[in-house]
């Protein structure tokens, strides 16, 4: 059997990692500023992130969805302090998918409505739902365009207006921030807005967290800036540190619907136990400060160059928008410099790091960007004809 694999892979091999660094089986090491996409949130094999799983390896991993797991309870206490939502309510699963999925359907089942806003340039999850609710139509198939979802523009209020004049909208989801067809943070205004359609019209307000969220921006949630309040957040990947795991944080209100359409079935022991170590570090270790520090760093140190058309976001979560395809200047990095980034869209390099990033670490990164940007430039002009 072979895999059946979708995705285009690097000729990389990682065999070790601690920091943002990763080694790989010929022993060469790179600075990680992608992170699995923001998913590494304290940093590759933290000691207390090792030995808190290692001493539940040696408890018990998994066992009857019947029994008590104090686990869950632990985490839910230690993530309402950390993010602000101690009167709040977490349901617990697998991925950010699934964390989506059910708040999609949660917002259905209390509504009795059938329509939900999204943005174009979103990206919710690969469920029919989540897939449907997703800005990117052209990979939606019969099923999923069936599910009824009307796309705005971000930071359209005007449009989200019209569309809940129509009286069947259950719910708006809407990411933090935009991070998968360029980096895009939503305007205040747009957000409170968004906040009171969804009061005025009994609909939910759902804020997709799980990749601006756990600190990323220097809040521990990216609508945090904004000085709104969600009906539903959801988490995922950074909450585990690469683990499976997902969170649905829901509105006291809807403590009544506990236990109608999911329940907290899938969660096992040893995610619990990561989740909790996550929260204890960046708790202790004041990770979502140095977030807030280290990307503003980056951010008033960005090289000057005439290929950069703008830096966009927040804390550790930025994106270098170009003038022309970052796909280039990403490989260059990699293979000249052993540094891995992301991408995002067609022409912006993202920066998602492990949120222990060190101002050192960034500097590495600022100076090979630099001389990367340079050695671009620089082939540009070697390949332009001559003027006669």
């Amino acid at each position: 059997m072979k895999l059946f694999d979708d995705i285009q892979r690097l000729d990389i091999i990682p065999e070790t990692a601690k920091g943002c660094t990763i080694s790989d089986i010929d022993g060469k090491s790179y600075l990680d500023l992608c992170a699995g996409n923001g998913v590494v949130s304290v940093g590759h094999s933290h000691p207390h992130y090792v030995s808190t799983l290692a001493e539940q390896l040696q408890r018990i991993v998994y066992c009857a969805d019947e029994m008590a797991n104090p686990l869950k309870q632990e985490l839910a206490r230690k993530l309402g302090r950390l993010c602000g939502y101690e009167d709040y309510s977490l349901l617990l699963c697998n991925s950010a998918s699934e964390a989506n999925d059910y708040a999609l359907r949660l917002s259905s089942f209390i509504t009795g409505k059938d329509r939900i806003i999204a943005f174009k340039g979103s990206s919710h999850g690969s469920t029919l739902a989540t897939a449907a609710a997703s800005g990117n139509t052209k990979s939606h198939s019969t099923l999923e365009s069936n599910i009824k979802v009307t796309f705005a523009e971000i930071n359209d209020a005007e449009a989200v207006k019209d569309e809940f004049s129509k009286g069947d909208v259950a719910a708006v989801i809407v990411e933090g921030m935009q991070t998968s067809n360029g980096i895009v943070m939503p305007q205040t205004y747009f957000m409170q807005e968004l906040q009171r359609l969804c009061n005025d019209n009994n609909a939910v307000l759902i804020i997709d967290e799980v990749q601006s969220g756990y600190g990323r921006t220097g809040k521990f949630f990216a609508h945090q800036w904004h000085n709104v309040q969600a009906d539903i957040i959801t988490v995922a990947g950074a909450m585990g540190n690469g683990l499976p795991i997902g969170g649905v944080i829901t509105h006291p209100k809807f403590e009544k619907y506990s236990g109608g359409i999911g329940n907290n079935k899938e969660i096992s022991h040893i995610s619990a136990a990561a989740a909790i170590a996550v929260a204890d570090i960046i708790g202790e270790a004041n990770l979502i400060g140095n977030a807030q520090k280290v990307g503003q760093y980056i951010i008033d140190n960005m090289p000057k160059s005439s290929l950069i058309k703008a830096i966009k976001g927040k804390g550790l979560l930025i994106g270098i928008e170009l003038e022309r395809h970052a796909t280039d200047v990403r490989k260059k990095l990699l293979a000249n410099e052993q540094i891995f980034t992301g991408i995002s869209g067609q022409s912006t390099i993202k920066l998602t790091p492990p949120l222990t990033l060190t101002l050192d670490e960034a500097d590495i990164f600022l100076t090979a960007f630099a001389r990367t940007l340079a050695d671009v430039e620089e082939n540009e002009k070697k390949e332009q004809p001559a003027l006669f």
